[in-house]
């Protein structure tokens, strides 16, 4: 997803995460009211092959139900309550369905979507509701597992694909390059980004999205650096300070 005003992409991790609960309607919604660019989710497949939204492999933290996310079926998902951990005004949130994301979230923004599970199932489940949806242009897909992202990219080339990492690599574009195939985006640890490889990862054609950066210092440090987006739980709190980044920018030139 790109813009043409060049301000940085205020990208919602599992949507205004820092106000609601993440991962939920609820948390989507307010980001986008927010008026963020981009909304970072994560998911995995339940035991009948449904995309389901959930960050943890379990539904322990965030729901008051107990046991694994991939040994439940969509419809004992749908029971648990997804809300009320983070305060009583949001008991009885759901965990969502991709596909109810993809109707929820207006095709204006774009979505992150995070691979928690390393089920290569999820690859063709995945690409065919990108399809369906249209979003092919509008969806980056994430992941830890560097070896799933590439099977992914293998049997879709054009769907987007971004590196998930939180090591201080000596040299990000060589990860680009050992890949093989086309990266769309970075993500690194917000703490474990040098400036130098941001202005690399910038020339050689990548996005640079460091993730989950809440400290307004933080924001404007990493702003200054050039970073193509930021994933935050605050997306209000960075749209301020992304908005009077450009302006300053713009007095400048």
């Amino acid at each position: 997803m790109d813009r043409n005003d060049h301000r940085p992409l205020v990208i919602a991790h599992r949507g205004a995460a820092g106000q609601a609960p993440e991962n939920t309607p609820a948390a989507f919604r307010l980001a986008v009211e927010q008026g963020c660019d981009m909304i970072e989710l994560d998911v995995q497949l339940s035991a009948d092959e449904e995309i389901v939204v959930c960050h943890d492999f379990e539904a322990d933290r965030t729901t008051n139900g107990s046991g694994l996310i991939r040994e439940m079926t969509l419809e004992e998902l749908r029971r648990l309550d997804a809300g009320a951990w983070f305060s009583p005004e949001y008991a009885g949130e759901r965990i969502p369905t991709l596909r109810e994301m993809f109707d929820l979230v207006p095709s204006s923004v774009g979505i992150n979507i995070e691979l928690k599970c390393s089920d290569n199932r999820i690859i063709h489940l995945l690409s065919s509701l990108i399809r369906e949806y249209g979003r092919t242009e509008s969806v980056v897909i994430s992941s830890f597992d560097h070896r799933l992202l590439h099977r992914l990219k293998t049997a879709s080339p054009d769907l987007r694909i971004g590196l998930l990492y939180s090591a201080n690599l000596l040299d990000p574009v060589k990860l680009v390059r050992d890949f093989g195939l086309d990266v769309y985006s970075m993500h690194p640890h917000f703490a474990l980004i040098e400036p130098e490889d941001i202005a690399a990862l910038r020339a050689n054609g990548q996005q640079v999205y460091p993730w989950t950066v809440n400290d307004p210092e933080a924001m404007k440090r990493l702003l200054a650096r050039g970073v193509s987006g930021i994933i935050t739980d605050y997306p209000d709190r960075l749209r301020r300070l992304a908005g009077s980044s450009i302006e300053r920018s713009l007095q400048d030139g």
